[in-house]
């Protein structure tokens, strides 16, 4: 069962795994280049993930034809977008919220790989109504 607790520190070790990244490679990469890296760090570190999955909407009882895919969805709770730009467009952070609502996380994270430091400026989180029914 997903805690808040344990969500936080699953996000901290993303975190990690994506300031791993970032101080062998820097930035001005591609975000193709750093996805990759990203799906064997958290490999490396035995956290369970799915790339690139095509995320469903149902609208009346149909499926709609969309071309939605995820980057990452980590441990079924965390949506992670990879980003390797100068700023996070308004637009990645609805991209986000849509995956999380879409996937009922309740949490999600941007990584912006084109930063001088992740844990300061590379890395912005977000959480929404699923969040608040996570016990402590």
């Amino acid at each position: 069962m997903t805690t808040k607790s344990s969500l936080r520190e699953l996000t901290y070790n993303v975190i990690g795994a994506a300031i791993e990244i970032h101080k062998a490679l820097g930035p001005g990469l591609l975000e193709s280049v750093y996805h990759e890296c990203m799906k064997h760090e958290l490999s490396l570190r035995d956290i369970n993930f799915l790339t690139e999955i095509a995320t469903p909407v149902y609208y009346k009882n149909i499926t709609v034809a969309t071309t939605l895919r995820c980057d990452l969805l980590i441990e079924n709770c965390l949506v992670v977008e990879i980003k390797a730009s100068k700023i996070i467009e308004p637009i990645a952070e609805a991209q986000i919220l849509t995956y999380m609502k879409l996937l009922e996380a309740p949490q999600g994270l941007i990584i912006n790989f084109n930063s001088t430091n992740i844990f300061n400026d590379g890395q912005k989180t977000f959480v929404n109504d699923f969040y608040r029914y996570l016990v402590d």
